[in-house]
This record gives C-alpha cells, structure tokens and sequence, in this order.
C-alpha cells in the first residue's frame, strides 16, 4: 500500500461541502489542503474548524497549486461540469457531489477526459458506502432472496426544497444508484409522474416506475412534502423479502416470507399457499458511509483500480433520469432509458476533434 497521502481541496461549503470537508481531515490517507467558497461566512466557519487548511474564494487559486492532488466538489448540479472539466484540464482527481453532471453528454465528456488525463473521476453516490445497502447487496449475490419481483422505495420528507433542480433530480440519484448497484445495471423502460404544488415549474412531488431486462420492476416515491421522513425500501423475491430502513435501529429486516403455487392435485384446482417464517435483524456495522467514500476516493488515487461510486453508475444515473424527464414530457407514457456509454463517448471524441 502506497504511504503517500491525496492533498484535497473541498469546494462548495454549503449544506454538503462541511460534511466532505470532515471527513477528508479525518482520513489517514489524505490531507484537506483547500477549502473554498464564493461566500466568506461560510469559508470563514470552515477555516475556523480546519484552521491547516489554505482558503479561498478563488476555485482558479486551488488549481493552479501544483502540490494539489484532487478536488471535491459539492456545488449545485449546474456547475458540475464547468467546474469538473477545469480540475481535470488542470490535472487533478475529480470528487463531484450526485448527480454527475446535468446531462448524459456532459456526463460522458467528463469520463472521456479522465481517461485521456489517466485521472479518477468519482461521482459521490454516498449510499454505495452504507452498510446496510452492502448488506443486501452480499444477500442478493448469495441468492437468498430467490428471483427478485420488485422492489419499492419511499425517500420523502417535509423540507430541502431545491432552488435549482426538481426533486426528481434532488432525490432519485440515490436509488438509481442503489438498484444498479443491486441489480447490476439499469432499467430499460421508465415512467413517472410528477406535481410542482409549492414552486411553480419546480416538481417537488415524483411517482416512478421502472422496469429492468430480468423482469424486476421498481418503485420511486419521492417527495419534499411529506409530514414524515421516510428512508425505506421493501425488496421481495420468491424466496424470501428485505425492508431496508435507513432511519429504523434494525435497518435491514430479513423475513423468511412468500407465496407459493403447489402442483394441482386435480383438473381446475387453485390452492396458493402464504409461508411466514422467522424474521432476521443482522448486525451492521456503524459506520459512516461518506468516511468510505472518502476512503474509497483515496485509495483510487494513490493505489489506482475503480471506485464502487464508479463514473460509469454516474452516467447511467443521469441517462436514467433523462429518460424520467422524456416520460414527464410526454403525460407520464413509458420511455427506453437503456444507457449507451460507448456510443456517447463516441460523440464526446468527435466533439472534441479539432
């Protein structure tokens, strides 16, 4: 294992950025080097929890210190590729807030330029890193489950309205990028339907429904506007069936649960057969899903190989959410939502040829 440390400058000191900013300065592997935002109150209370830390109101200072290794960017989603694109023209590793960028295009040039530049590009899918999403991923890889039916999240609350994207953008990063972490990949078919009932032309209510090529179909419920908070997922197989709660003590519930159809002994006869057997609270570990990010993040650069919260997962998740926006725009009908990194690739190189 390298000994060298990944000097980092956070950027973008808002609601995320301290957050980041933490962790790095806690990390063995890293060093926070930089700390930086247009507002001086909020630079002024981060200096003054890392006062080792340079800081700046100028994102063109950090990158022009040639000891600086990578960035994190925590800023709204608008600015991603700008600022992304200029830390990899500069030569740095890329940390950049979900989602990736604002387009699948945007998103493709960014990975096109790390891999020209041999650089980490890292989109910060922080529930890749939960414990408990690891847990069922180790469950769903064992087979335990059976054949996976569907699976139902509700990610709402009151609040964190948005002022520059919908909440389908806000919120359903986090579980397109658990189920392809789950599942293996994307949907192929989505469908929504959305209301903006505070800010008009803002939807900060979302019902969406996927489809995947094994047959699995998926529920989103998101929402600003909830009287409570709600974290949780239901995952059914023919085998057995998860809740995964992510505000709940025992957040992951195995129940050892299903239906069943038995042979029929005679012409014409139905007789489904409804098993509940033993329900099963694991041990997960307490730990700090951004601190692996962060982890994760560093070990990428100084040790190379792929981030789980890989470039890739962070195309497919704003493909996926295009496709979404496809569907609102034509009355909530099915669209195609299949990914096709290479072929935008593709077109991010001839875009780019002189």
């Amino acid at each position: 294992m390298s000994e060298r440390i990944a000097r980092i400058g956070v950027v973008g000191l808002g609601y995320w950025g301290p957050n980041i900013a933490r962790n790095v300065a806690a990390n063995r592997r890293a060093e926070l080097a930089w700390l930086c935002d247009r507002s001086q109150p909020a630079l002024a209370a981060a200096s003054a929890r890392h006062p080792h830390a340079r800081t700046s109101d100028s994102y063109e200072e950090l990158l022009r210190d040639p000891e600086l290794d990578a960035v994190a960017i925590a800023t709204p989603v608008s600015t991603h590729y700008e600022l992304a694109t200029a830390a990899l023209e500069a030569g740095k590793h890329v940390l950049v807030e979900k989602p990736l960028a604002a387009s699948s295009a945007q998103a493709a040039d960014l990975i096109a330029l790390a891999e020209e530049r041999s650089l980490v590009l890292m989109p910060g899918h922080t529930f890749l890193y939960s414990p408990s999403v690891v847990k069922v991923k180790e469950l769903l890889d064992a087979g335990e489950l059976g054949e996976i039916y569907f699976v139902s999240f509700s990610r709402v609350n009151l609040g964190l309205h948005q002022p520059d994207v919908s909440v389908v953008w806000d919120l359903a990063p986090h579980d397109l990028s658990i189920l392809s972490f789950w599942l293996g990949g994307m949907p192929q078919e989505v469908s929504a339907l959305t209301r903006s009932c505070v800010l008009p032309g803002t939807p900060d209510v979302a019902f969406v429904n996927l489809r995947f090529e094994s047959g699995t179909i998926a529920h989103l419920e998101l929402s600003w506007l909830s009287p409570v908070k709600l974290r949780r997922t239901s995952i059914v197989g023919s085998q057995k069936m998860v809740v995964y709660d992510d505000t709940s003590n025992e957040p992951i519930r195995i129940f050892d649960a299903g239906a069943e159809l038995p042979a029929p002994e005679s012409f014409g006869e139905f007789r489904l057969t409804y098993r509940t057997g033993d329900i099963l609270s694991p041990k997960i570990d307490a730990l700090e899903p951004l601190a692996l990010e962060i982890e994760d993040f560093c070990r990428a650069i100084l040790d190379g190989g792929v981030p789980r919260s890989s470039s890739t997962i962070g195309y497919e998740v704003v493909r996926s959410i295009e496709a979404i926006e496809r569907s609102l725009e034509q009355g909530g009908v099915p669209c195609r939502a299949d990914a096709d990194l290479a072929g935008d690739l593709r077109q991010a190189a001839v875009d780019t040829t002189p």
